[in-house]
């Protein structure tokens, strides 16, 4: 019972903390100081939640060797806790009114992933209709966080809430999504913010255009980690020290263009949350090299952080691209898998070397190792296109056979 109930603690404090990182930025893009407060909200919780998986960690050891073992849990837990805390820090530039410079927000608007709200219209599709039965991770590559309804919030809603009309949806995913998403809601067409001025590039350009990047960096080094994990993976580990060194270098580089913009003439108040932003994502980046940590001094490892990390409402597989398959030479623009069946590409593992996070026109081809998180609804899907068909044996794993073979 004790295993069980760490291993849902566990894996809902992963959840939690990745819901409270994305609020963060939701609440920074649409300035909205009741998202921010929410954050903080989701702080006590999973306060609370690390607290018992601490406590239950401690009553489990029954020896040095289970000692060990439990240590690799601890470590999780903590990270899991920081990251937390960072989602704070980022929500405190809206309730503290650091400030952020409108380019920035301009540039979140084309990274990796968005956060988009929508209210849900009288007589749109979505309307008094269960969230399951939209499968918007499969359909439109995003996912709800979050439900505003009146004075109150639901954060994580199950598939069996039920939309209401006045509903204000908070969502993330690919931006490729954001129409079809609010064609959905019965919402109006939806134009992302601009800067009209067009000037030569500035060292507050620079800053934003290198935080963005971190954002983008920071949350594939987590999920690299978390993944490092699952399959006790050292060259994922190693890419992940590596993306945590970049993202130090990269906050070195953002502090000093900041403060390079303050003598330009640029309003000093808004570069404060620059550089909060920016220890924030360069801390996440540390959060996830402390998890593979483990990995890379080859320390045993608790079983139950496998089966807590695999566990969440988004999974992460690795799968590959089977030769002739309906992938196998086109890009990740052509094949729209956040779209369809609903998974972000954490990396491609191509002869021995990782591309974490790539870009659009990164073609696929046979024998490419794809790691990806998503919807479990989606996972069929995926097989297929990559030419697998997902079977199970007697034992209940998974197993890949050629579609050929069908």
């Amino acid at each position: 019972m004790e295993s069980r109930n760490l291993r849902e603690m566990l894996a809902e404090a992963k959840d939690t903390s990745e819901l409270m990182v994305d609020l963060a930025y939701a609440a920074l893009y649409f300035d909205d100081p009741d998202m921010a407060d929410e954050v903080d909200a989701l702080e006590t919780e999973i306060s609370g939640l690390v607290h018992q998986m601490r406590t239950l960690c401690i009553v489990a050891v029954r020896n040095p060797r289970e000692a060990e073992a439990m240590a690799s849990v601890l470590q999780v837990v903590s990270a899991v806790e920081r990251i937390a805390n960072d989602a704070v820090d980022i929500a405190r530039i809206v309730t503290r009114r650091l400030g952020i410079p409108r380019e920035l927000l301009v540039d979140l608007t084309s990274a990796e992933e968005v956060s988009h709200r929508v209210e849900v219209a009288s007589g749109s599709h979505f309307a008094n209709r269960p969230v399951s039965s939209f499968e918007l991770p499969v359909v439109t590559g995003m996912r709800i966080m979050a439900i505003r309804r009146a004075r109150s919030w639901v954060v994580g809603p199950s598939g069996d809430e039920i939309l209401n009309p006045g509903d204000v949806l908070f969502l993330r995913g690919s931006p490729d999504g954001i129409t079809r998403l609010r064609e959905l809601a019965g919402a109006a067409s939806w134009h992302p913010p601009v800067v009209t001025d067009t000037v030569a590039l500035t060292d507050l350009d620079r800053a934003v255009d290198t935080l963005v990047e971190m954002k983008n960096l920071s949350e594939v080094a987590v999920g690299l980690a978390y993944s490092a994990l699952i399959f006790r993976d050292r060259s994922l580990a190693a890419e992940v020290r590596q993306l945590e060194d970049r993202l130090d270098e990269m906050n070195h580089r953002l502090e000093l263009w900041v403060l390079r913009s303050a003598t330009d003439g640029v309003d000093p108040s808004p570069l404060r949350g620059l550089l909060h932003l920016g220890a924030a994502a360069e801390d996440i980046g540390d959060q996830a090299q402390s998890m593979v940590w483990m990995i890379e001094q080859s320390t045993e490892l608790h079983p139950v952080l496998a089966i807590a990390l695999g566990d969440t409402d988004d999974i992460v597989v690795r799968m590959p691209v089977g030769a002739g398959s309906e992938v196998d030479g086109k890009t990740l623009a052509e094949i729209e898998l956040p779209i369809e069946p609903g998974f972000n590409v954490l990396a491609i593992e191509r002869d021995g070397r990782y591309w974490y996070r790539p870009r659009r026109h990164v073609d696929l081809r046979a024998g490419d190792q794809l790691l990806a998180n998503g919807p479990e609804e989606g996972r069929v899907a995926l097989a297929e296109l990559l030419g697998w068909r997902l079977t199970e044996n007697d034992d209940g794993d998974i197993e890949l056979k050629p579609l050929a073979d069908q």
